[in-house]
């Protein structure tokens, strides 16, 4: 009862001063029934309260200069630290406030932004990957075993080219169980991307030669054709495809076969 008479009463005194009024020292009863405390009496002075001043206690002077030393050696606080990522790495304010929800994740992020420079990239492998991994887990940030260096050595693989989007993904599995480097694990199991023309555009070939009915279909207009077409080249380079490659290639191949 003691503890809802108290959060009853932080309601009622937040939402009285948030609107400019004023709270009214005074004895209130608890209505346990409506669950609301209700006034007493009022009690305007302090002598109504028997308040005396302590003899053994000193009075203590706390000067400005000593509030403002204390301001500046305070640690970022979380807002302002929310602000800073808004304004610094351009982030959505949902994404600030998710990084900011504890200093260690924050400087999870920030040590991840520092090795590669792709804020809104790290934010999304973080609020998405790491942060399904750690509640799945059931671990903190602290205790995480893939560190930053190695989550920015993967968002750069994928940005430069190196492994695709989807790779990525399989690659951050393997990541969760052999603690292996990103690029150790592209390494060992022949994952680089494939982004040499020549080599799409023969394996385009075979696929428009294998899939005569959806060509037909895109020719005939049927755009929706061609998310297949892309498909069935990356089946057959596993993934490894460049897929913005593959699209434009086959898009132009068919194009062409349209005239």
């Amino acid at each position: 009862t003691a503890l809802k008479c108290i959060e009853y009463e932080i309601r009622r005194q937040s939402e009285i001063l948030s609107e400019g009024g004023k709270v009214v020292q005074e004895t209130r009863l608890w209505d346990d029934v409506n669950a609301v405390t209700m006034a007493m009496r009022s009690k305007e002075f302090a002598h109504d309260y028997r308040y005396f001043p302590e003899p053994d206690l000193m009075k203590v002077y706390i000067s400005k200069e000593w509030q403002e030393e204390i301001r500046r050696n305070l640690p970022e606080l979380a807002e302002a630290k929310r602000t800073r990522f808004i304004q610094q790495y351009g982030l959505p304010e949902y994404d600030a406030r998710i990084l900011t929800q504890s200093k260690a994740l924050a400087d999870y992020y920030e040590k991840c932004v520092s090795i590669h420079n792709n804020p809104k990239a790290v934010s999304n492998w973080i609020m998405t990957e790491v942060l399904r991994e750690l509640k799945e887990r059931d671990v903190e940030i602290e205790d995480f075993w893939i560190p930053p260096e190695h989550l920015a050595q993967l968002i750069k693989l994928i940005d430069d080219g190196t492994i695709s989007g989807k790779i990525a993904k399989s690659v951050f599995a393997d990541m969760l169980e052999s603690r292996k480097s990103p690029e150790l694990i592209v390494k060992e199991k022949g994952l680089v991307q494939i982004t040499d023309q020549a080599e799409i555009e023969k394996l385009i070939e075979q696929v428009i030669k294998e899939n005569p009915d959806p060509v037909n279909q895109f020719l005939k207009g049927r755009d929706r054709a061609l998310g297949f077409l892309v498909g069935q080249v990356m089946k057959l380079t596993q993934g490894k495809a460049n897929p913005k490659l593959v699209n434009t290639l086959l898009r132009e191949k068919l194009e062409k076969m349209k005239q």
